[in-house]
């Protein structure tokens, strides 16, 4: 890139970041609402009105789209959707998108990345852990066929079967022989209780103690992991449970005692009663759990009491934690905050509408899709993220909140944006592996990209990432072939102006303002270096800060 073309790229940017500040239209407010989207922005408006705040705006057409496509399915959308969605003037236009979006395939696959993640993390624990296609295949089923959430989180907590047929096991297998870890693990990811704090002496803060912890422990005290063979191309594992075993307690960490054996602990449910467990027979012998084989069951299984208790409706945490999590993960943060910390000393911003959604969810049977429907078309969600308000995550979701894109949301709005789908089908080819794509290298985008925020929410961009997108290799991506948006805007006869606005609208998903039109035109209609100048202009705006983040 030379120092012209360079200067030119930077003037388009600051265009870019300029443009991202200006105020949106107020969008139309979807007729006829269901109860609980009205119940929604009744209780932050009245939030609001206690503290005198003063929303945003709706957001316009341009935002929403981009953001419901992120939200839902993981992408930005293709050109030829933003454009159909803008010239639509039917006044449900937002309402029936939510309802298309949630029926594609493609929203199943994403949510499975989004709590793969939840489940996993980027590097979790355990052998073999990193190979999980199986899990990540059998969640984004539970999505598509819109399985209720407490039936797949209670097969997630029994883990029959094994890790490449049914997917579900491999939650246990990155706890080998680790009843603590996974007792720490499910408290929170399921319950919303921080409970680590108790693993080595009472709670200082809270109501745990060290003995209720390893009650919970005693539940998962018993499971081994046991290779069970080969499915296809990849090791399969499954998850035994003994008959008999538990977890010693061998009192706070500050009186330990080398070779002290400890005291047998049995399970008792969380801030509840202990379990009532037959006991075993006398003549019992000890199965083995031979490799190769999937282990049998035991006489009493405890995980499978322990998934009954939890995603029992009569659970004070399980429906709670849930659609704490789901707020958090459509509105930018928890009605509590942090997401995994739902604590009478953590009390929610607005605890009549979290029991309100919490009723609401068991009422309807735990039904992701009718929850999502009813706070995808609330007020609240289809705020616009522009706003005096400087919070990256606002204490009263007066404004909707802007998030950096994940690495798969990333890598998929890539594709989307250079029309390396459309490049493939005009010539007659596919996408062999998916985060495989014309030189791009998956662990290099997981490595910059996979952890955009510090936990609770917060951006933690830095040199690494600005070093990528101008030294990396995601140029590569654009590619001159034929169905591309390189070759698009290059074999076009119609002016400069319109295939800007086509560049914008594939990019961005928003059309260009006139200023960013006149830069755009004056750059790429120049004598010297045409095909530089083009792509360019298309690195410039997939690499741009506004590209990055969801808005």
């Amino acid at each position: 890139m030379n120092a012209g073309h360079f200067a030119s790229v930077l003037s388009m940017c600051g265009l870019l970041l300029v443009a991202s500040l200006a105020t949106a239209d107020d969008a139309t407010a979807p007729a006829n609402k269901p109860q609980l989207r009205a119940e929604i922005d009744r209780y932050v408006a009245e939030a609001w009105a206690k503290q005198s705040i003063t929303p945003a705006d709706g957001a316009s057409d341009e935002e929403f789209v981009r953001r419901v496509y992120l939200d839902l399915l993981g992408r930005i959308p293709k050109y030829e959707e933003t454009l159909a969605f803008l010239d639509n003037a039917a006044a449900d236009k937002r309402e029936k998108l939510i309802e298309q979006l949630l029926a594609q395939p493609r929203f199943g696959v994403h949510q499975s990345d989004v709590w793969d993640m939840i489940y996993f993390g980027r590097n979790p624990p355990g052998y073999d852990t990193d190979k999980r296609d199986g899990f990540q295949t059998w969640l984004a089923d539970q999505f598509n066929k819109n399985v209720p959430y407490d039936k797949w989180a209670g097969d997630i907590l029994r883990a029959e079967g094994n890790t490449v047929e049914q997917g579900a096991p491999m939650f246990y297998v990155q706890y080998k022989n680790q009843p603590e870890d996974a007792t720490e693990a499910i408290t929170q990811k399921f319950l919303g209780v921080q409970l680590q704090c108790a693993r080595c002496h009472d709670h200082p803060f809270e109501k745990w103690t060290q003995m209720e912890f390893y009650g919970m422990a005693a539940f998962v005290a018993r499971l081994q992991v046991v290779d069970s063979g080969m499915k296809g191309k990849l090791k399969s594992y499954a998850i035994g449970e003994k008959n008999t075993g538990d977890v010693l307690f061998t009192g706070p960490a500050a009186q330990q005692v080398p070779g002290k054996k400890g005291e047998p602990v049995k399970p008792k449910f969380l801030g509840g009663a202990p379990l009532e467990e037959p006991e075993p027979p006398k003549d019992l012998k000890e199965a083995n759990f031979p490799n190769g084989k999937e282990p049998p069951p035991p006489k009493f299984s405890r995980k499978d009491a322990l998934a009954a208790w939890i995603t029992s409706p009569e659970n004070p945490y399980f429906a709670r934690a849930a659609v704490n999590r789901l707020w958090a993960q459509f509105m930018g943060k928890g009605l509590v905050h942090p997401i995994d910390n739902l604590s009478p000393k953590n009390p929610a911003s607005h605890p009549e509408l979290l029991d309100l959604l919490t009723d609401e969810f068991k009422a309807h049977q735990f039904d992701v899709k009718w929850l999502l429907t009813e706070l995808l078309n609330s007020r609240t969600y289809q705020l616009s993220s522009r706003s005096p308000v400087p919070d990256t995550h606002p204490a009263w979701f007066e404004r909707a909140a802007y998030r950096p894109l994940s690495a798969e949301e990333l890598f998929e709005s890539w594709l989307e944006a250079v029309g390396y789908h459309d490049m493939l089908a005009a010539n007659k080819e596919e996408l062999k592996e998916r985060f495989q794509a014309q030189g791009i290298t998956w662990d290099y985008i997981r490595r910059f990209f996979g952890r955009p925020n510090d936990g609770v929410g917060n951006f933690q961009g830095g040199l690494h990432e600005h070093l990528y997108l101008n030294n990396g290799q995601v140029h590569q991506l654009i590619t001159e072939r034929k169905g591309s948006l390189y070759d698009t805007l290059s074999q076009a006869s119609t002016p400069w102006e319109t295939r800007v606005e086509r560049l914008y609208l594939q990019t961005l998903s928003r059309r260009p303002t006139p200023e960013e039109t006149q830069r755009f035109v004056a750059h790429l209609s120049a004598s010297d270096d045409p095909r530089g100048r083009l792509h360019e202009a298309i690195w410039t705006l997939i690499t741009c800060s506004e590209f990055r983040f969801n808005h």
